[in-house]
């Protein structure tokens, strides 16, 4: 009877993690449509040209009086972002982890960034201003909002399953992302017929993003719950929130007693802000250098998805073989080689930007998956929130350092070929650092079991 009532409790346990893990999938599900259709797709053409219609005679508009050139704007701002996040990120993640209450730290921001995006419907004429505006609230809460919700990997899945949750995580908003775009592309080639000019068009589908994000943020809001972990650290570490750059400061400081955690984050920071910069100035660089219309992009964009799905999945499978770290490897240097080949693509030929936009589907859901799983495993118990708000801050978008390379080289040369080749260092880079890492030492010191496979 006794052991009956062990079996039974284990398949309960075993049934409201599974539900519990749907329920975190929803939420990729439910915020990677602002990625794919806000931030890829629409938001850097659209943006970069509503600045060009403010600029003055030279081409350059004057945000708080400092001169910065159109096509450089929307760049700036997502870098602009960062600094936003930076303050926030870190006292969020550490007054979760204290409190122990994430959802409704995670609803507020979910929200927040919903409604900013929303809002974008109002971006018409010349209103550069409230573009950017909207763009650096939106995507800082976005990356609020990730950190709390990639924080909750590991108390939803043990170790030999979070590649695998990672992956499906990941193919979820994928799989949004490319069903939303289907309908963008629609709306968008048919404006006409919908009675829409272009420019309401492209508002219409940026405002549904933000609708798309809050509706289906109720899911797992509704499903995910939350656990008091009491942290590990010295006596009184974490008494009070510090403001912004301070509690970054801290958690830096509590990393350095853990330094392969720290040497692993930051190889993942250099290449993801490759991964990150590429996602955001990709359509810029087909619509200004490559001279492709927005039909072309929003149907790349859609190859990227779909394929991203399947690359997701597949490179989880490759990890369970080879371990993540191998896989990421390898995906590595397939964005190295992908990207330099980007430099040399002819202007006015879409089918060779498809080919591009194919190569970057089939690795960059895995190779975020894979580092977002591996890193759950380099956390200690206890600080998955205020681990993950440093994680966090190269993540979707929000890299500070490679928009900001990518705008200054182009507002340097006028080149946005010599602005997408700069970004290949990111991800040489990234490789030799990571290359470095003694994962499996790593897990250990921080306290948690290592996997067979990793």
């Amino acid at each position: 009877m006794g052991t009956d009532t062990l079996r039974t409790d284990a398949a309960d346990g075993a049934a409201d993690r599974r539900r519990e893990q749907r329920g975190w999938y929803f939420y990729d599900w439910a915020c990677s449509v602002y990625s794919t259709s806000v931030l890829t797709v629409f938001l850097g053409p659209y943006l970069t040209s509503v600045a060009e219609s403010a600029a003055d005679a030279d081409g350059y508009v004057h945000p708080l009086g400092i001169p910065v050139r159109a096509g450089s704007f929307f760049a700036y701002s997502v870098s602009l972002s960062v600094i936003v996040a930076v303050l926030v990120m870190p006292l969020v993640g550490a007054a979760a982890d204290r409190s122990g209450r994430r959802k409704p730290l995670l609803a507020a921001a979910a929200y927040t960034g919903a409604a900013a995006t929303t809002c974008m419907f109002f971006l018409d004429g010349d209103r550069y201003l409230l573009g950017g505006l909207l763009l650096v609230v939106a995507n800082a809460a976005q990356s609020v909002a990730m950190m709390l919700y990639n924080s909750y990997l590991p108390e939803i899945a043990p170790p030999e399953e979070r590649d695998a949750v990672s992956s499906r995580g990941w193919a979820f908003g994928y799989t949004a992302g490319a069903l939303v775009l289907v309908a963008n592309l629609i709306l968008y080639t048919a404006h006409d017929s919908f009675g829409l000019s272009e420019s309401a068009a492209v508002r219409v589908c940026l405002a549904s993003a933000g609708l798309w994000w809050g509706a289906f943020a109720l899911i797992p809001l509704r499903r995910l719950r939350d656990r008091r972990t009491p942290a590990r650290g010295p006596k009184g570490a974490r008494k009070a929130a510090l403001p912004g750059f301070r509690q970054l400061a801290a958690t830096v400081r509590d990393m350095r007693r853990r330094p392969l955690t720290l040497a692993f984050l930051l190889a993942y920071l250099v290449y993801n802000d490759g991964i990150q910069t590429v996602i955001s100035q990709a359509s810029v660089y087909g619509s200004e250098e490559l001279d492709l219309g927005q039909s072309t992009l929003i149907v790349a964009v859609l190859l990227v998805q779909l394929l991203a799905v399947a690359g997701a999945l597949a490179l989880g499978r490759l990890a369970r073989t080879y371990g993540a770290k191998r896989t990421i490897l390898g995906s590595l240097v397939a964005w190295t080689v992908t990207l330099a080949a980007g430099y040399f693509l002819p202007a006015g030929e879409p089918v060779w930007f498809f080919v591009l936009a194919a190569g970057i589907g089939l690795v960059l859901g895995g190779s975020q998956a894979l580092s977002r799983s591996l890193f759950s495993h380099l956390v200690p118990p206890g600080k998955e929130a205020e681990y993950f708000s440093a994680y966090e801050l190269s993540d979707r978008g929000t890299s500070w350092l490679g928009p900001l390379l990518f705008g200054l080289t182009y507002q340097l040369t006028g080149s946005y070929r010599d602005a997408i080749i700069s970004l290949v260092a990111f991800f040489v880079l990234g490789f030799v650092l990571l290359a470095r890492v003694p994962v499996r030492r790593a897990i250990g010191d921080a306290g948690n079991p290592v996997p067979e496979r990793i």
